[in-house]
């Protein structure tokens, strides 16, 4: 059986499952997780030596907080990253994830409206983790995000995107077509319908989902490789959705 990807609303709804008292598992933990498997998807496909400065771009979201645990990771893989987070979270998980990655030396580019810090940032980094929206955004792009993704479209360099591109909606995909395209997509607990049709390398992330849950929600998601927190997935084929 091949595996289910998500509409918003399942997606949604086994986000809610994990962290109640069925799934049992704290933000902090999920996140944990996530960003691990971001980390680890990014340097498997980008290695330190010929790809060392990373520029991790997150939002104020949940999103954003897989990317500074990502980032954290990275640091501590060896990489050089920079933390680009022009709208920092507002909640306390996010001012103890950004102490964690001070605490690492890991440089964050201090706050602004306009894009030049981002601009100047792009032209030092190699690769790009895009931890900017996550399943629950809607169009339209707002600023300063909207000038920031033709700035990391146009940059040339390789990026790889969190659990679905930013700009993307998580069921129509990149319909209005103000997306980023990245080379490498990490789906964090199952892959969203969205990316159904996505043509770069693609891999699964998140190695929480319990057998009970994935059994409830039929998943049917692979095997993860020995240790591994991911595991690359081939091409959807046919459309099914839940």
């Amino acid at each position: 059986m091949s595996i289910r990807y998500l509409t918003a609303k399942l997606a949604q709804q086994i986000d809610e499952e994990l962290m109640s008292t069925t799934g049992a598992f704290s933000l902090d933990q999920l996140m944990e997780l996530a960003g691990l498997a971001c980390a680890q998807t990014l340097a498997t496909v980008y290695s330190r030596e010929k790809y060392p400065r990373v520029l991790v771009c997150c939002g104020p979201g949940n999103q954003g907080g897989d990317g500074l645990v990502a980032a954290r990771h990275l640091g501590m893989f060896g990489y050089k990253a920079t933390i680009w987070m022009p709208k920092p979270g507002s909640k306390e998980i996010y001012q103890r994830l950004k102490a964690q990655c001070d605490n690492m030396k890991i440089q964050t580019l201090a706050p602004s409206s306009d894009t030049d810090s981002l601009r100047d940032a792009l032209a030092r980094s190699d690769v790009v983790l895009d931890a900017i929206f996550g399943f629950s955004f809607k169009p339209p792009v707002r600023a300063p995000f909207d000038t920031a993704l033709p700035l990391i479209s146009s940059s040339g360099l390789p990026i790889v995107s969190v659990d679905i591109p930013s700009g993307w909606d998580v069921e129509k995909g990149n319909a209005e077509g103000v997306g980023l395209n990245p080379d490498v997509l990490i789906s964090l607990t199952a892959p969203k319908e969205g990316v159904r049709h996505f043509a770069g390398k693609h891999f699964l992330g998140g190695r929480f989902v319990t057998k009970a849950m994935e059994e409830k929600f039929s998943l049917s998601l692979p095997a993860y490789p020995g240790f591994s927190q991911i595991v690359e997935l081939p091409r959807a084929e046919s459309p099914q959705k839940l």
